[in-house]
């Protein structure tokens, strides 16, 4: 009678291929530390002062102004919320350890300090420990709720003007294009680039991703301004039930309120008629993507009065704070 030959020992589902197996023992994978920054960032970081770095200009970071990014904006108003003393650089995210902006170093206690940076993760904490007031505190299942109006329409709408409405191709080349390269054909990669890059954002978390064929998506431009008008008399109507005037009926500004200022000062600066006015025709509206008007026409104009009360407050009109309403 013929012998069977013995089993073979079965293969590990995730087995690595002998040879790849030998390589990797020879040459074992090393995952790096976060690159260092620069000694020029650590020459420019004040002994006095911690220093935020966002998307800014070169002016309008010497005068202390409002970045024109909102991620960045936001924390910025934070940290002025809670107390914190600063000064900003402008910055990119090529130059962040973390790949992103903004990101604080706090100053240096030694002038052979090298202060560690910290990340946009972390700046609440820090904003908590080293301002001189803390903010209140507000409900993580509310503010989960709120915020997503700020996560997914009202972003959405916002990289849909800047990044891929030809309206305000001007105002995109001056806050991202023109300061990252002299040259005609980097720019209009990069300006491609960016544009691509909000399409796939606005697509992946919807509304207004719309299937047209089986290779393609199409951005549904009304959807993306439609639900930015929904999250907007959301927000507006959340104000209105406010007696202090601030979200969720705090006594002072919270991360919440310094959110959705991020927001709302950047879209009224930007991206609103020269004198302000506010189209009674809702498909003009959608027709001219200026998105500052939806702000105003939200409720009975909360969200607007919401806005220059925070800014005065942040920057006051002693500070020169006239100089910081610059028109695109």
């Amino acid at each position: 009678m013929a012998t069977t030959a013995a089993a073979a020992p079965p293969r590990k589902w995730m087995q690595v291929p002998r040879p790849l197996q030998k390589l990797f023992d020879t040459f074992p994978l090393l995952a790096y530390d976060v690159n260092a920054l620069p000694a020029r960032a650590q020459s420019a970081t004040s002994g006095d002062l911690p220093t935020l770095y966002v998307f800014s200009t070169d002016e309008d970071a010497l005068l202390g102004a409002p970045s024109f990014n909102p991620s960045c904006l936001k924390w910025q108003a934070f940290l002025k919320l809670a107390g914190v003393k600063f000064q900003i650089l402008p910055s990119t995210n090529h130059a962040s350890p973390t790949g992103a902006l903004p990101f604080i170093l706090p100053k240096r206690l030694a002038p052979t300090d090298a202060p560690s940076p910290i990340p946009s993760s972390k700046l609440h904490d820090y904003a908590l420990k080293y301002g001189t007031s803390n903010p209140p505190e507000v409900s993580a299942l509310r503010l989960d709720a709120y915020q997503a109006l700020l996560d997914v329409p009202i972003r959405n709408a916002w990289l849909q003007a800047l990044y891929r409405d030809p309206e305000y191709t001007d105002l995109l080349d001056r806050f991202y294009i023109t300061p990252a390269s002299s040259s005609f054909w980097v720019r209009g990669a990069l300006r491609h680039q960016l544009c691509r890059a909000a399409e796939v954002e606005i697509l992946k978390t919807g509304p207004g991703g719309a299937a047209s064929t089986a290779l393609s998506l199409l951005v549904d431009e009304d959807a993306v301004y439609r639900a930015a008008v929904n999250a907007f008399e959301a927000l507006a109507t959340l104000l209105s039930e406010s007696k202090t005037g601030w979200f969720f009926g705090a006594e002072t500004p919270t991360i919440f309120d310094a959110s959705v200022f991020a927001y709302t000062h950047l879209m009224l600066q930007y991206m609103s008629d020269a004198k302000g006015e506010v189209e009674e025709d809702e498909g003009s509206i959608f027709r001219s993507r200026r998105l500052g008007n939806l702000v105003r026409r939200a409720g009975s104009g909360e969200l607007e009065k919401h806005y220059s009360r925070l800014f005065e407050l942040l920057w006051p009109a002693d500070s020169g704070a006239d100089l910081f309403n610059h028109k695109a």
